[in-house]
This record gives C-alpha cells, sequence and structure tokens, in this order.
C-alpha cells in the first residue's frame, strides 16, 4: 500500500484548493469526497445566488467568468468541477471517510470502499450535511425537511419556515411567489442581520403587507401531521394548518466524527483546536481547513477568506517533511 503524502477529506473549493497546493508542492494526495465534487454545492437550492461576487470564489487564482454580479450554483458547479477536470485532480468519489487512525507517526484513513495511508490528512469537510436539528416532537416526520431545493412542491400548500436566514428568507419568498401559502416562524425578533441586503426589502415588504406571515420570538413546540403547535412572542400556545415544514435552522459540522478521530473541541461553540499559523490540530499532522474551522460559529469562514487555508497548510507539510520548525 503506497503512503501518501497527504489525504484530504472532503472534495469541496476548500478541498479542491489543498489538491492544487499540494500538487505546486508536488506531493503527493488523495481527495475522498462521499458525494459528487463539491458535493454541497450540488445540494444547494437550484436558484440560489452567492453573496460574494465570483472573484471572491476563485481559487488557485484560477479566474472564475460569470455574467452576473452574483454567480449561482450552476455557475459554481461548473467552475469548481472544471477546474477537477481540468487539473487532473486526485479524487475518489462517493467514498465516505469512516475513521482516521494514528498510529506510530502514519495515519490510517478507513473509507466506505478502503483503506488508505497518509504521512498528513486534512479535514476540509465543512458543515452542510449535519441539519441543527430543533428537537421538538414530530420532527420526524415526512413533511418535515431541513433542505430545500426549489419551489414547485409546495405550491398551492401551507408551508411553514422555520428561521430567518438566507436560506430561510429565499425558500418564503420563491414558494410565496409561486403559490404556496407561507408562515415564517423566526425566533429572533428580526430578520437575520446576514440576509442578503438587496433580498431584505423583498422579505420585509412581503411581511408587511402580509402575505408573508410572520410570527417573530416565536418557537415550534410540537409538528402534527395535519398542523404546527407553536409558542408565540406573547407566551401563548397556537396551532395553524400545515402540509410541510422546512425546518431551515442551519448545519453543523459533524462533532462526533471529530471528536472520535482525536480532535478537542474548545468551549460551548466547539471550536476544533488548531494553531491559526499552521491550521494544525492538537493531532500532530492532522490539519483543519474550511469553514469546519469555526465549530457552531459557521458564519465565520466561507470560501473567499478561508482559501488562503490551503497555502498555510502546504506550508507548514513542506516545512515538516524536511525538518523546520
Amino acid at each position: 500500500m503506497n503512503t501518501y503524502d497527504l489525504i484530504i477529506v472532503g472534495g469541496g473549493p476548500i478541498g479542491l484548493a489543498c489538491a492544487l497546493e499540494a500538487k505546486k508542492k508536488n506531493l503527493t494526495y488523495l481527495i475522498l469526497e462521499k458525494g459528487t465534487i463539491v458535493n454541497s454545492l450540488y445540494h444547494y437550492p437550484l436558484y440560489m445566488r452567492f453573496f460574494s461576487s465570483s472573484d471572491r470564489l476563485e481559487i488557485d487564482e484560477i479566474p472564475f467568468l460569470c455574467a452576473s454580479p452574483k454567480p449561482g450554483r450552476q455557475e459554481a458547479l461548473e467552475y469548481y468541477q472544471g477546474i477537477a477536470h481540468r487539473k487532473d485532480l486526485n479524487i475518489h468519489l462517493y467514498e465516505k471517510v469512516i475513521d482516521i487512525v494514528k498510529n506510530k507517526g502514519i495515519f490510517r484513513v478507513v473509507s466506505s470502499k478502503n483503506e488508505y495511508t497518509a504521512q498528513h490528512v486534512i479535514l476540509a469537510t465543512g458543515f452542510y450535511d449535519s441539519p441543527n436539528i430543533m428537537h421538538v416532537k414530530g420532527e420526524h416526520l415526512a413533511k418535515v425537511k431541513h433542505y430545500y431545493s426549489e419551489p414547485y412542491p409546495y405550491s398551492r400548500q401551507k408551508v411553514v419556515v422555520v428561521g430567518a436566514s438566507n436560506s430561510s428568507v429565499d425558500a418564503a419568498l420563491e414558494i410565496y411567489r409561486k403559490g404556496g401559502d407561507v408562515t415564517m416562524i423566526i425566533r429572533g425578533g428580526e430578520i437575520g442581520e446576514r440576509v442578503k441586503y438587496w433580498v431584505r426589502p423583498d422579505i420585509e415588504n412581503r411581511i408587511s403587507e402580509g402575505t408573508i406571515k410572520a410570527y417573530f420570538k416565536s418557537e415550534i413546540t410540537e409538528i402534527k401531521q395535519e398542523s404546527v403547535v407553536f409558542r408565540d412572542q406573547n407566551g401563548l400556545i397556537q396551532e395553524i394548518e400545515n402540509n410541510f415544514v422546512l425546518a431551515l435552522t442551519g448545519y453543523l459540522p459533524d462533532f462526533e466524527f471529530i471528536s472520535r478521530i482525536g480532535v478537542e473541541l474548545e468551549g460551548d461553540s466547539q471550536i476544533p483546536y488548531h494553531h491559526d499559523a499552521t491550521m494544525e490540530t492538537n493531532v500532530p499532522g492532522l490539519y483543519l481547513a474550511g469553514v469546519v474551522c469555526g465549530g457552531r460559529n459557521t458564519h465565520l469562514w466561507f470560501i473567499e477568506n478561508s482559501r488562503i487555508h490551503a497555502r498555510i497548510i502546504m506550508n507548514a507539510i513542506v516545512a515538516n517533511k524536511l525538518g523546520v520548525n
């Protein structure tokens, strides 16, 4: 069995950036991705547009040409998957990493299909695979969705959208415009502060005119087959008719996996321990890249400000191989 210089867990934009940087350093590498290339982006809403402009989503200084000021999901898929093809990156798809064990200085990486060994490992796993569960009765019902792709299934349906983030607001507006009866149930007192600036007036105006109903400072207490029960801002229990619940309450890294492979989680935010100067965790040779670095604070890292992790990590790995402190 050949031992790689590094194995990259996750084939998202930052995982690809790490592979590109590894090639520059003449390091042997392998990306293991549990789905398709940039799998999380593939599962984004079909008509989603990024907050960032295309130049801020570029990796390895490869131009991201886009006719629109803000690229959409399909354009991003074309860009990142195109890079993987043109650069002939060494990536195994539909191969989920199950375990990572270090023994005598070498990592054994166990996947759903094979086992590999490497001197270094990079976790670039993001957070989109683990919904932030509400932990309410009835959340297991088939009518409850933690992911949203397009509005058409919800036409002429009574839909509760939980949350006030970008994903919640986009879903509410799209479903409303395709004939859905939309009610938003929001824990906070207003629309999220990080909602895209060109979308905020739209959702606020729809709420103001009553075409989208919104209950602020409210929280779901139970989901039933034909209704939703929630506590409103006055502490009163209300029950409304309902066909679908979109629980778009955010997503989290896989803390169980991160902890199981030996990475320490710090504080209430469960930030995986790592050195900012090298991105190395408390497990020597195991590095973090991308949004996984923020733990529960998933708003801290994006493609545009974590692209630099690839270069930081490769410089650290090369220095380690050369014995430079």
